[in-house]
């Protein structure tokens, strides 16, 4: 039997004429929140090298900071953990969309990129990356002509897309046959984590319809299979193991049946950042199959972490001897109105601050005449306007009009896509670096 591919492979395929670095030469001007005012014209890298302190480089407020240190810790810490459990890893670049932290991804043996619309893909290819698994089925004639194309272009390129439907599977074939490509679309069935769940096939009936759909398509071919996890109806630690036990009992049954004879490898993938220690027992769990298996993990959120909604749910918290991770973002307001004792208002709100999960949470305050740091007692942030956060403000709070606000944010997918230009910080607040982002 054909042993597992190692996890260890890299993309050996180089990023493209528009590398990350390149984004170093775009000038610092109106388009980027919270950049110094003196700073325009400047390249982002110029204005980099000039390791301007946060708070009292020029930077105006609100401003989204990310942590140096963390962003390293936690890079390094789920390259060990996929290493360490035999997984390859395939992040999901919707949580940054930023060109430079795939590129730190794959030097970090990344196998590639996890999408899930056609817009992330292209911004993908548009940085060279060499293998993009698409999390979801993809029936946009406009988007599968432009696959056809980059797969026609360039025969190094890799692209893998879910399919849990005949009809999209048919959509696809229809659009692929149009556009008249010459290599085949390779597509993964999902199967779906639950009833009301949300997509995949429901049932492995269903899967195996797709599967035979997927057959009968000379511009598609069938390579794995996967889902996510996350879906899982009141998800706990035993439902999510049984439906990718399933899942993984799908993968044998279709080798069983010679349904991966025009593959090389057989894809099995799942993981989102919630649950990946239970998708490391059940994939080791996985047979030897007639090909090597790609166990393909997609944790995205890592990279920054949180401090709201993955805090309390990362794998580490159950199993802390695997290491942990360290949330990174702190979005830092100033104090603009203190109308009475218990209130209090900083510049900050919907626009710049994620809140679709849990509202940011207030932990330091930067005393504006001073400097000095300190824990934010007694200081509650309890809504947010769109351009106003609303601060409730105990007897032990000491806030004043001007003080800068530092605050955790929770869901990470959601505060990348509101800063097309992020300070990269270290600890004593100087600025290395900024993190572009295409959303």
């Amino acid at each position: 039997m054909a042993a597992d591919r190692r996890p260890d492979e890299r993309q050996d395929e180089p990023l493209g004429p528009r590398t990350a670095d390149r984004l170093g030469d775009e000038r610092v001007d109106h388009r980027f929140k919270a950049l110094p005012p003196d700073a325009e014209g400047l390249t982002v890298s110029a204005l980099a090298a000039q390791r301007r302190d946060l708070f009292t480089g020029g930077f105006t407020t609100p401003v989204l900071a990310l942590s140096a240190e963390s962003v390293e810790h936690n890079l390094a810490l789920l390259e060990t953990y996929s290493e360490r459990h035999g997984l390859a890893f395939a992040p999901h670049g919707k949580t940054s969309m930023s060109p430079q932290l795939f590129e730190r991804q794959l030097a970090r043996g990344a196998w590639g990129i996890t999408a899930a619309v056609p817009h992330q893909a292209r911004v993908y290819r548009a940085f060279g990356i060499g293998r993009i698994f698409l999390a979801n089925e993809l029936v946009d004639a406009a988007a599968l002509r432009w696959v056809a194309g980059e797969l026609d272009r360039d025969p190094g390129f890799r692209f893998v897309c879910y399919a849990d439907s005949v009809r999209g599977v048919e959509l696809m074939d229809e659009a692929l046959r149009a556009a008249g490509a010459g290599r085949p679309v390779e597509v993964v069935v999902e199967l779906g984590a639950g009833e009301g769940a949300r997509t995949g096939a429901r049932t492995e009936a269903e899967c195996a319809a797709v599967a035979d759909a997927v057959a009968a398509a000379p511009t598609l071919r069938l390579t794995g299979v996967a889902g996510y996890e996350g879906e899982v109806p009141a998800a706990d630690g035993a439902g999510v193991r049984a439906w990718l036990r399933r899942l993984t009992a799908l993968a044998a049954e279709f080798d069983k049946a010679g349904r991966f004879a025009g593959t090389d490898e057989i894809v099995v993938s799942a993981g989102g950042s919630a649950w990946f220690d239970a998708v490391a027992d059940v994939f080791a769990e996985i047979p030897a199959l007639s090909r090597p298996v790609l166990k393909l993990l997609r944790s995205g959120a890592y990279v920054s972490h949180d401090d709201g909604h993955y805090r309390h749910l990362t794998p580490f918290n159950r199993i802390p001897e695997e290491g942990a991770l360290r949330p990174a973002f702190r979005l830092w307001a100033q104090v603009i109105s203190r109308p009475s004792a218990g209130q209090a208002f900083v510049n900050a709100g919907k626009r710049d601050a994620a809140y679709d999960l849990d509202l940011p949470e207030v932990q330091v305050v930067r005393d504006g005449r001073t400097g000095e740091i300190r824990p934010a007692a007694g200081v509650t942030l309890t809504a947010l306007s769109d351009q106003h956060g609303w601060l409730s403000t105990s007897d032990e709070a000491e806030l004043a009009v001007g003080d800068w606000v530092g605050m955790g944010l929770s869901h990470p997918c959601t505060s990348f896509d509101k800063w097309q230009l992020i300070p990269l910080v270290e600890a004593d607040g100087t600025v290395t670096d900024f993190l572009r982002t295409f959303f």
